[in-house]
């Protein structure tokens, strides 16, 4: 599949997230030590760096799972008019989980529920959204269809554990779409998929990222990745975490060409380090 980018637009866009002088130490142990970044509406974007740079910690704190040492993470709040920015260290666990509605992840392993497929939609809108079942079937059914996965009865009731990697990758992003997201998380979604699904997925976070519902607010995309085919294919905005700090932040056309003595090594290493998360997921 030819992806074709949109084109470059003169709009001034909106913050979606905003994380300022965030820093993060577990133990002696300092991960970031002052990360200043700002995601906006409709950006889709590519978090690079060596293993222990920190991009996960970065991920986690965006998720509100874990709390800053000093610094501010705040985010957009669609349950609000105008969906302004919120501090996440500011609101409690009622609201983050209200955030959360708005947000879709897809994780590196997947974290697939055990059971059906039907159960993977059911279990999840159920717990955020208090859908019934009668509500959840049609949403379902179009979050497969969307990314090409049958949609009849028959794969509904099929076990997870009997799907392919290709496939699992496949619901798990399914699933994260069912809940019509704002803006949607990937950790390491190419991870331990054949050259051929992994190029799938790749055309299919693209075609999630820009969708083509004019009801909905621009989606935003944020991805972690080692995966250098990822960004040839997508072209992403690229931020490189080094030594707790953003390093680079801007197009791929720009990381690629960089003749920075940081970026050059992790460039060309970007293959054996993926296949390194390979090989220990």
């Amino acid at each position: 599949m030819e992806i074709v980018k949109p084109a470059a637009s003169n709009e001034v866009t909106e913050v979606e997230i905003e994380v300022e002088g965030l820093s993060k130490a577990f133990g002696e142990h300092q991960v970031l030590t002052g990360i200043d970044l700002c995601i906006n509406r409709g950006d889709i974007v590519a978090i690079v760096g060596g293993s222990g740079c920190g991009k996960t910690v970065l991920l986690n704190h965006i998720l509100g799972q874990l709390k800053p040492d000093t610094g501010h993470v705040r985010v957009a709040d669609y349950n609000r008019p105008g969906a302004p920015l919120v501090d996440l260290a500011e609101v409690d666990a009622h609201e983050l989980d209200a955030i959360h509605t708005h947000w879709g992840v897809v994780f590196q392993r997947n974290a697939l529920f055990s059971g059906s497929v039907y159960a993977n939609f059911a279990l999840w809108l159920r717990e955020v959204r208090n859908l019934t079942d009668d509500d959840i079937e049609p949403i379902a059914r179009r979050a497969l269809d969307a990314v090409s996965l049958p949609d009849d009865e028959e794969f509904m009731e099929s076990d997870v554990d009997s799907l392919s990697g290709g496939m699992a990758k496949r619901l798990a992003i399914a699933r994260a779409l069912s809940m019509d997201p704002n803006v949607i998380f990937y950790d390491e979604p190419t991870t331990g998929l054949d050259p051929t699904s992994a190029a799938q997925v790749q055309d299919l976070i693209f075609e999630t990222h820009v969708g083509d519902n004019p009801d909905h607010p621009k989606r935003t995309t944020l991805i972690i990745t080692h995966d250098k085919d990822l960004l040839v294919r997508l072209e992403p905005r690229v931020v490189m975490l080094h030594e707790g700090l953003v390093h680079f932040d801007g197009p791929y056309s720009e990381f690629e060409a960089a003749p920075s003595p940081v970026i050059r090594p992790y460039f060309d290493l970007m293959p054996t380090l993926h296949q390194r998360v390979r090989a220990a997921g």
